[in-house]
């Protein structure tokens, strides 16, 4: 896969156009201006994978184009059409699937994608029951659904009315920038009812949404330059990387502490280290974890449930003492324990942080104890009131690629990127916010009903943790993912957050590949840790497109690191305090200035 697709398919039905992106219409507008960000038809098994839809063909006619889909997947066999065609003013999106052999699915048909710059507008909401009622677009990140028991919605952005009605089940909202996605997305069925649910053989999946829109008042206008100007803001922030959970055996110079580190640089401060203490092989995952040569950030996944009996929490407190006993052999910069199961899982919640604490003081070993979520800011968003209100710090991992994995949902994450950073800040109530790991693609499936996977063997020969999960991506090797990460660390860079920790060092998700060779992401961050410790300097992107970070030095010196996301060449005039300059930046690079 390269960055970008090598064209993009612009279709038009109508006053209405949109992008076809294999399955999906999205950035669809009327008259030319973006009433949704998309619509598509999903399939979702009991764990919430997504089956990816394969598109056999493509029927245009002058008011519809349909499209005729199939599950590529023997365990989750839909066939069917999605079709967009013009009704009226508006725009009908129907979806008809049929089931070939009966499944259990968590979500199967539309979801529309509201854009996120509607935060604020005025919501008006016709229920299924019949009934109406009025609210907002949420402007802060909703922890729960915004809105519930959905027949139809009408908002407006930007002097644009937009209009969902809905039909085949009752929809709801919820925040999808919780996870870093650039929407509020309107889905079926209700999370209330039980899940997964049977879909019998030929039983079929009807859905359609019909979309309106009318303009009340011309576009603002928007300045065409790119102009991101730098303030000082605390302390930039250390950059870590997290251990390699890939196959034995890491590159040699990779796991010599003195040795050359190519691509990982001398400042890259800690290495997360995720330790399952249920599987026996998380010892040398995190011996190897300590060859890197840096202090370690412990993340310890219990080996059962807490809290819930006397007999359990005995066992669970002899397992936290043995990895707290291995933990004291390495430097450490902080520690954690997370939930395997139950209303808390993934969280650090009172009881979990409790044994911990307990387990840290028997073995005379102080350090930091943080918590969070070991899962995306929607855990810690959701469970915040479950988490000890005298942490060292707070956690949460970043993974943008979770519903989608368009480079398009790539970019666009980076905006709300900055606004899930600057809530995290709110919700740590003055603590350090450690942002990581910050990945592609999930680092676990932390909404699986399934219990995750785990390697037969107790070594690293065939890797563990997010080896084991379809966490790979070809974009690791993009040049373009080094100005990405630029452009992330700038999103995510505010004032409270201490710390950035970035893929895994070496492996497929690595800044090294397994050889040892530098993938271009390397320098980028070898960049971005040459700056921690200095003064930050950090401003908002003018479209989330264009993106500048910079640090100021004692003496009085500055340096900038300035990425571009866009498709086009840009220059971009970046002020600091030094004054301004202006960096020609090519399409998918990033400049240090």
């Amino acid at each position: 896969m390269t960055w970008w697709r090598e064209s993009v398919d612009r279709r038009e039905l109508g006053e209405w156009s949109f992008d076809l992106r294999g399955d999906e219409f999205a950035d669809l507008a009327w008259q030319g201006r973006r009433v949704l960000r998309s619509i598509r038809a999903v399939v979702r098994d009991r764990d919430w994978n997504t089956i990816d839809l394969v598109v056999d063909r493509v029927t245009p006619t002058e008011s519809s184009l349909t499209l005729h889909v199939r599950t590529d997947d023997d365990r989750m066999p839909f066939r069917g059409v999605v079709r967009a065609e013009v009704r009226g003013a508006g725009l009908r999106v129907l979806c008809d699937l049929e089931a070939a052999q009966p499944v259990e699915t968590n979500r199967t048909g539309l979801v529309a994608l509201i854009p996120p710059a509607a935060a604020g507008a005025r919501l008006d909401v016709e229920h299924a029951t019949g009934t109406a009622s009025s609210t907002a677009l949420p402007v802060a990140i909703s922890p729960h659904q915004p809105v519930l028991d959905v027949a139809g919605l009408r908002w407006s952005e930007d002097g644009l009315a937009g209009g969902l009605a809905f039909d085949g089940d009752v929809f709801e909202m919820e925040d999808q920038r919780n996870w870093t996605d650039a929407s509020f997305k309107v889905y079926s069925r209700p999370l209330s009812l039980p899940f997964p649910y049977p879909v019998d053989a030929g039983e079929r999946v009807r859905q359609a949404v019909l979309i309106t829109a009318d303009v009340s008042a011309p576009p603002a206008a928007h300045a065409d330059d790119a102009v991101v100007d730098l303030r000082p803001a605390g302390v930039f922030p250390a950059i870590g990387l997290s251990a390699s959970t890939a196959p034995d055996r890491a590159p040699d110079h990779v796991g010599r502490p003195t040795g050359a580190r190519v691509g990982s640089g001398s400042d890259v401060a800690s290495t997360l280290v995720e330790l399952d203490l249920a599987w026996p092989g998380w010892r040398a995952a995190l011996d190897r974890a300590a060859t890197e040569g840096r202090p370690l950030d412990a993340r310890l996944v219990l080996p059962a449930e807490a809290g819930v009996s006397a007999e359990a929490d005995a066992g669970i407190a002899t397992a936290l003492a043995e990895a707290i006993a291995a933990l004291t052999a390495h430097p450490l910069v902080r520690v954690t324990a997370f939930q395997p199961t139950g209303p808390a899982r993934h969280i650090s919640d009172a009881v979990s942080i409790a044994l911990l604490r307990t387990a840290l003081q028997r073995a005379g070993l102080e350090v930091p104890v943080v918590g969070g979520s070991r899962a995306h800011f929607t855990e810690l968003n959701r469970e915040r009131h479950r988490l000890p209100g005298d942490l060292a710090g707070t956690v949460f991992s970043v993974t943008p690629l979770f519903h989608s994995h368009d480079t398009e949902q790539l970019v666009e994450s980076l905006a709300v990127q900055r606004l899930v950073a600057a809530q995290a800040v709110e919700v740590a109530r003055g603590t350090p916010v450690h942002i990581g790991p910050i990945t592609l693609r999930p680092h676990f499936n932390d909404v699986a009903t399934t219990a995750p996977p785990r390697p037969a063997a107790s070594d690293l020969s065939g890797g563990y943790g997010t080896h084991l999960t379809d966490a790979d991506d070809p974009r690791q090797n993009a040049p373009e993912l080094a100005a990405w990460t630029i452009a992330s660390a700038a999103a995510l860079a505010v004032p409270g957050v201490a710390s950035l920790t970035f893929f895994e060092s070496w492996g497929p998700r690595g800044i090294l590949d397994a050889s040892g060779a530098a993938r271009p992401v390397a320098a980028s961050v070898t960049a971005l840790a040459a700056l921690a410790g200095a003064e930050l300097l950090v401003g908002s992107s003018p479209d989330g497109l264009v993106w500048a970070v910079g640090a100021r030095r004692a003496d009085g010196g500055e340096t900038v690191l300035a990425a571009n996301l866009d498709r086009a060449h840009r220059t971009v005039a970046v002020r600091t305090p030094a004054g301004t300059r202006s960096l020609p930046l090519a399409s998918g690079a990033w400049i240090r200035a």
